[in-house]
């Protein structure tokens, strides 16, 4: 669909002010700015959808981290999938759907050489979730860090999410007795009867730690980490000798403005990793994609396609619902991989 007519009006979402805790609407701001034709080289986008995802809240952060921060007035980052609108690029052409990291805008320009071509995609916005960064944050966190062998026990933090629910999926692939946690009875309905796990724990639950004792008769093998705080206090003193802890986030403590509150849990956690030889690995899935994405492309294809990895979209409609939309994701009220639908 050719566009003709420039400047076009491109809509954005910006950092207006860090966040102090959890972030606020006011954290944001819609911002509409001039669109110009692409110069030789470049290509026009049109952002078709919009990947939301826990690492954008530290992004938003002044903070020392593994990324710079965005300033403020910068658009926010985020994996995106677009529809070439306008090609002066000679590898790309009109119509093309591709692979970026855009942003929360509804239109950008690209001189291309960080685009993923995504062809004849039937959902090309499974390209930002199981065929993605979560699925390949899931894929290495399990395969290349956890190791599992056939009737070990796995447990997945945030089971219903986009990376806990693949990680658990590939699990059950490999063999593994798999055991999820999730906020809600709905959600660990969905992770049992829908995703094949064999049991499934609603953290909030006052009984939550009794019960993964119970679930886990056998301890634990293998723990994905992405959640911490409570959850983790009931995995620690279940974990067996060699147990691995692939950790990949701890999103209930993204918000806190200090120290959490309690006793100091660090002499427990020590004396655990030494007595019980565990290991326990932070990865940033970044640094990952040179040495093991195509074997993942490879892997998740074939069992996407043959139905033993199934996905779920948390769907929003509109670029101006993503604040609220992240808001609540950090917030467990997601149910699924969330995507923003910026264009039909």
């Amino acid at each position: 669909m050719p566009l003709h007519q420039y400047p076009l009006v491109n809509r954005r979402i910006v950092l207006a002010q860090r966040p102090h805790g959890a972030p606020v609407p006011a954290d944001f701001r819609l911002e509409q700015v001039a669109m110009h034709e692409p110069a030789e080289g470049q290509l026009l986008l049109q952002t078709m959808f919009l990947s939301l995802d826990p690492y954008m809240r530290g992004r938003m952060s002044d903070a020392a981290s593994y990324a710079p921060p965005l300033a403020l007035g910068d658009v926010i980052v985020g994996g995106t999938v677009s529809r070439v609108v306008a090609s002066r690029h000679p590898q790309f052409n009109e119509g093309d759907l591709v692979l970026g990291f855009d942003g929360w805008q509804e239109y950008a320009l690209s001189e291309g050489s960080d685009l993923t071509p995504l062809g004849d995609a039937a959902h090309p916005s499974y390209a930002l979730s199981a065929l993605g960064m979560p699925g390949f944050t899931a894929y290495h966190a399990l395969l290349e860090i956890g190791r599992p062998k056939a009737g070990e026990t796995v447990v997945v933090a945030a089971a219903s999410g986009a990376v806990g629910s693949v990680l658990g999926q590939i699990a059950k692939i490999k063999g593994a007795r798999v055991v999820g946690i999730a906020g809600g009875a709905d959600k660990c309905r969905y992770v049992v009867d829908e995703l094949g796990f064999d049991a499934c724990l609603d953290r909030r639950d006052p009984e939550f730690a009794r019960q993964l004792a119970a679930a886990c008769p056998d301890g634990i093998d293998i723990y994905h980490e992405s959640v911490g705080g409570p959850v983790f206090d009931a995995v620690l003193p279940l974990l067996n000798d060699h147990a691995r802890i692939p950790v990949s986030g701890s999103i209930a403590h993204y918000n806190e403005k200090g120290l959490p509150a309690g006793p100091d849990r660090l002499p427990q956690l020590l004396s655990a990793l030494v007595f019980r030889r565990i290991r326990m690995q932070g990865f940033i899935i970044l640094d990952h994609y040179a040495d093991g994405y195509a074997e993942f492309q490879r892997d998740m294809r074939a069992w996407v396609a043959a139905g033993r990895v199934k996905l779920r979209e948390d769907i929003v409609a509109g670029l101006e619902h993503a604040p609220a939309a992240l808001i609540g994701l950090l917030d467990g009220r997601n149910f699924g991989k969330v995507v923003v639908r910026v264009a039909d």
